[in-house]
């Protein structure tokens, strides 16, 4: 069973090394572990610094492209490569390599098809309170739409079967965290957690630029997704709601009506039946939603489908070697 352990980077000189060497060199039931940077337009030694180290395969961004599009990139040419199980890791030194070892383990035993890494953010006296606080209402909303526990759903230390990372479609230039969950989830796929051990680390997340963007862009993404796989839920809701609005000021009306007074209140009737036929177009769009939404699991289906057997001819012409020279995207 071949695993392959990747690493997105960007200028991280002064920490790859030790990622690298902290990587177990034997873990139970893995044949073969090789290693697999994706550099996303770094401007310091980190790729000279990978190849001193033998880094198997390295992927180079010509620009800054973003983390959900190297982790995509990444996954796609460990498949590529023949990898049964796929270990994603930061460059920053923030998860400990050794517990890599726990993260495939039940994928080799068959258990699960994802393994989070458990930072237990709810104790982890390294976050903040506030980060502390939002890391575990993040994790209940996607616990919810994905239909699984999870407790930390933005922890990037995770392992993928190989089933798994072919059915990974990645949307937002973002970050991959919450979204691969949800779908993840929503494909049926077993999702289970395991505790790791964390490093502090020094310089400042080089993926947003504050928490209100960090908050912003994860509540957008969650959003999509929800939208996304449960549109009859979240449009249907809506939709209620404005005929629910719309109602009120009609059955006012009416009652006025009724009383001998409704000439002077025909605003109410207007305003009223506004809301109804914004929640009567808003059903019908519920409907169009998810006839659209099942459509698209029967095209991920497909591609899931298509994309396994191109990897399995594409590996079977690779020559097998232990290094290759560098890849740009």
């Amino acid at each position: 069973m071949k695993l392959i352990v990747q690493i997105p980077c960007l200028n991280e000189e002064a920490n790859l090394a030790q990622v690298i060497a902290d990587i177990p060199d034997t873990i139970p039931g893995i044949t073969t572990i090789e290693t697999q940077i994706i550099d996303d337009g770094s401007t310091d030694q980190t790729v000279a610094i990978a190849e001193q180290l033998g880094v198997t395969y390295i992927l180079r961004n010509r620009s800054t492209r973003g983390l959900a599009y190297s982790f995509q990139i990444g996954i796609e040419n460990a498949l590529l490569q023949g990898a049964d199980i796929i270990v994603n890791t930061d460059g920053d030194h923030q998860y400990d390599s050794a517990n890599i070892a726990d993260l495939v383990k039940p994928i080799v035993a068959n258990k699960a098809d994802i393994v989070l890494g458990d930072r237990q953010p709810s104790k982890n006296l390294t976050f903040s309170p506030i980060k502390r606080g939002l890391q575990r209402l993040g994790s209940y909303v996607v616990s919810n739409l994905a239909k699984v526990d999870i407790s930390d759903a933005v922890s990037g230390f995770r392992a993928y079967s190989r089933e798994a990372a072919l059915g990974i479609n990645v949307m937002t230039r973002f970050s991959y965290t919450t979204e691969t969950l949800i779908h993840a989830g929503q494909q049926g796929f077993t999702i289970t957690s395991v505790v790791v051990n964390t490093n502090p680390t020094e310089r400042p997340s080089r993926l947003f630029s504050s928490m209100r963007s960090f908050i912003s862009k994860q509540a957008a993404t969650i959003l999509r997704s929800y939208v996304m796989y449960r549109p009859l839920n979240a449009f249907l809701s809506l939709g209620a709601v404005m005929i629910g609005i719309g109602l009120i000021p009609i059955l006012r009306f009416l009652y006025l009506f009724l009383a001998g007074e409704g000439e002077g209140n025909i605003q109410s009737l207007v305003l009223g039946g506004v809301f109804l036929l914004a929640g009567y177009i808003t059903v019908i769009l519920a409907l169009l939603s998810d006839t659209i939404a099942t459509n698209r699991q029967l095209l991920e289906r497909v591609l899931r489908r298509v994309r396994a057997i191109e990897m399995a001819q594409d590996t079977s012409e690779q020559p097998v070697t232990k290094k290759r020279k560098a890849k740009q995207a």
